[in-house]
């Protein structure tokens, strides 16, 4: 779309390009820039469907994305703008559903089942799996195959309903208010609409209302047989024909004495409950064609609501008991379970250090992301409602008066937005792992790859000089699938001395001169991980049995367990949160632990079992073969002839090695060993090669046959014999 909503489509297939007219944004610019020649690129359109489909949905819309165009990148012009894009028109254009994304660009990257199937469906012609998306933890509450799955969370179907029905009042409340008046004499609790004080100093009924207001009729406080004779008097109004639900466990509820979402008429802006309305039919705008224009028009229609007295925390109430399924209510015992449990943090950049729509809709779509994986312990915002019912709370969130609007308090809070910047996305895989001068096949590299996403902890051993370190990070880079540097990639050496008070938490001294609870660098990943749910963060443990990994990790070594990385399995660490609160602590699934190993090293004990059996555990060895001598002869201008008589010496070495009964495959030398660093143009292949000898490997192997002196002697003499 350009031009204020003009679909491109056609001229874009006609004239073989694909280009965008937002203003100078920074990151979609990037975005643009970091697209390759080659690349397949698609058209998509979003919007959602509720009939015509071809499973069952149980009355609730489904998310679609149809596949209108199909290409592949020619040229990248590079103004971060504009493409020229080899076109295949779809015709008719192909249904994709469940499994949508709102921005305009959305980079699909393979490794997941669900983008696997997405882009087989796009570019093989492959169809959906249907099934296999219906039932998967974040749909199946709605559209699982098992009817029985669609019992717990009845009742959204019904207050979607009376949502769907308040609409056509949004211009017009007189009938609404009218309809109250008549039903308040026969109906208990709603003497509160007969309060309103006005201007001339008179009290009567109120005479305007909110959709929100009119929701908490029926969720407040009361018995439920009050809450199902006000919902069933309100849904027969308006026509609704889903049953009542059986149950309102799980559904927040506003404060009886501050159940209204505006202040008396007297003390009243004349335009908030417009504002109200305006915010109402915008969120179920967005809930049900999640276009960015939706999202720019809500956004501005929540900032906005936010801002009025009365409102406060209770606008989430509302948006969520309207479309439960795409809005999170943010009522106190939901913060407490978010912030407490699941460990995310809830942005508070709004009108009196709440959320602002950005905050909202970010820990929106981060929850979404993390409910659609199998282990996370609550999967759709009905679901973490109903948990956070049952939450015992810490109670440090002290902001639990919903309606409050204490402006001394606030003025103690600084409430600066914290603005990240944008960092520029340039893609890394397999095939730049093998360009930076990775000497194993792409096969190898992808089996690699794969382990460590599905065991989520890997280490690379071997013997030295096989490059461990250097491809650990690679590894990290590729699995993330750009180029990127801390905080999402970290790198951290064992050591002796190193303790749990360092790498997790403890105490230490602050500039003050007392002591301070410090959250260390895998305490650190943890939140990084925790806070960015759609970003993955890899930490890199060189030489991870140099210290004792046991008793670093403690208990976090439970933890590490790729089947225990939920919230479900959270502990208490030994020390509470700097705050003095212990919480339960888990590894999010996001974050990825590669360790390197040296076990030539006879100074070091090998890992327990505890340990062990919590990674995944990859045997590196020299590579050499005709990828080292390509990559030291083309890129290093190292001598070809040189270059092949190295390697044959250097096989001649390790070949000795292994075979000798004290040493073995671990004390190989690794090809690091025999690669320049930087090129030797202008400089003597031979000569290099001898002072490597000379000053790194005759001291190595002096080590290694310390107990037979002669034998390093004799080995490392081989190595230039003739030479």
């Amino acid at each position: 779309m350009m031009n204020r909503g003009d679909d491109q489509t056609d001229r874009f297939i006609d004239e073989g390009i694909w280009e965008h007219d937002f203003d100078d944004n920074s990151r979609v610019l990037d975005q643009v820039r970091s697209m390759q020649t080659g690349e397949r690129i698609a058209i998509k359109a979003a919007y959602i469907k509720k009939h015509g489909l071809n499973f069952e949905t149980g009355g609730n819309t489904v998310s679609v994305m149809a596949i209108k165009a199909i290409g592949v990148i020619a040229e990248n012009m590079g103004d971060g703008r504009r493409l020229q894009v080899h076109w295949q028109r779809v015709s008719p254009a192909r249904e994709w559903y469940f499994y949508t994304y709102q921005p305009t660009i959305w980079k699909v990257t393979p490794g997941d089942w669900k983008t696997d199937a997405l882009i087989d469906f796009t570019f093989q012609n492959k169809p959906q799996d249907i099934d296999r998306f219906r039932n998967a933890p974040f749909w199946r509450e709605r559209f699982g195959t098992d009817p029985k799955e669609h019992k717990r969370f009845r009742w959204a179907r019904f207050y979607q309903a009376i949502a769907d029905g308040l609409v056509n009042h949004a211009a017009d409340r007189s009938r609404l208010i009218a309809f109250l008046q008549e039903l308040q004499p026969s109906v208990e609790n709603l003497g509160l609409l007969s309060g309103d004080q006005f201007a001339d100093g008179s009290k009567g009924f109120i005479q305007d209302i909110d959709p929100f207001t009119l929701f908490g009729l029926f969720n407040r406080s009361i018995k439920d047989s009050n809450r199902r004779a006000i919902a069933a008097a309100l849904a027969q109004f308006l026509g609704v024909e889903e049953a009542l639900p059986e149950s309102f466990e799980g559904i927040p509820v506003l404060n009886n004495q501050k159940s209204w979402f505006f202040p008396y008429a007297k003390n009243r802006d004349p335009a908030q409950i417009d504002a109200l309305w305006q915010v109402f039919q915008s969120g179920l705008a967005l809930a049900d064609a999640d276009t960015e224009q939706a999202i720019e028009r809500f956004s501005r229609d929540f900032d906005a609501a936010m801002g009025y007295f009365g409102v406060a925390w209770n606008l989430t109430f509302g948006l969520y008991w309207c479309r439960p399924w795409s809005f999170l209510s943010l009522d106190e015992r939901s913060r407490s379970y978010i912030s407490e449990k699941l460990r995310l943090t809830i942005g508070r950049n709004g009108h009196k250090h709440r959320c602002s729509a950005a905050d909202y809709l970010q820990l929106i779509e981060s929850l979404k992301q993390r409910f659609e994986e199998p282990d996370f312990s609550v999967h759709s915002f009905p679901d973490l409602s109903l948990e956070a019912w049952s939450y015992t709370a810490s109670g440090t969130d002290t902001d639990d008066d919903e309606s409050a609007d204490d402006e001394a308090a606030v003025n103690e809070i600084d409430d600066t937005p914290v603005v990240e910047p944008v960092i520029p996305l340039t893609p890394y895989g397999i095939d730049d792992i093998q360009a930076d001068g990775c000497f194993l096949p792409p096969s190898e590299l992808e089996r690699i790859l794969r382990r460590l996403r599905d065991k989520k902890n890997l280490i690379l051993q071997g013997p030295p000089g096989t490059g461990k370190t250097w491809l650990a990070k690679r590894l990290g880079m590729a699995l993330v699938g750009h180029l990127v540097q801390e905080p999402q990639l970290r790198s951290v050496q064992f050591h002796p001395n190193l303790s749990y008070e360092d790498f997790v938490r403890g105490w230490r001294p602050n500039a003050n001169g007392g002591i301070a609870l410090h959250e260390g660098v895998f305490m650190q990943m943890v939140k990084g991980a925790l806070e960015h749910p759609s970003q993955t963060h890899v930490l890199v443990i060189e030489e991870i049995n140099r210290g004792n990994p046991a008793q670093i990790f403690g208990e976090l070594l439970t933890l590490l367990e790729s089947g225990k990385r939920t919230p479900r399995d959270a502990m208490q660490l030994c020390y509470p949160d700097p705050d003095g609160v212990h919480r339960p602590v888990h590894v999010p699934g996001n974050l990825y632990v590669i360790g390197t190993m040296n076990i030539a090293d006879r100074s070091l004990a090998l890992v327990d079992m505890a340990f062990r059996r919590r990674f995944a555990f990859i045997d590196l060895e020299p590579c050499l073969g005709e990828t080292w001598r390509e990559w030291v002869v083309t890129r290093l201008q190292m001598d070809l002839a040189a270059a092949a008589n190295i390697e044959q010496r250097l096989g001649q070495l390790n070949a000795a090695i292994v075979a000798d009964n004290r040493l073995g495959k671990a004390f190989q030398i690794g090809h690091s060993y025999v690669t320049p660093t930087q090129s030797l143009e202008g400089r003597s292949s031979r000569d290099w090669f001898a002072e490597v000898v000379a000053s790194e490997l005759k001291p190595l192997l002096q080590e290694y046959w310390f107990d037979a002196p002669e034998e390093a002697e004799r080995q490392a003499a081989a190595l230039l014999e003739g030479w």
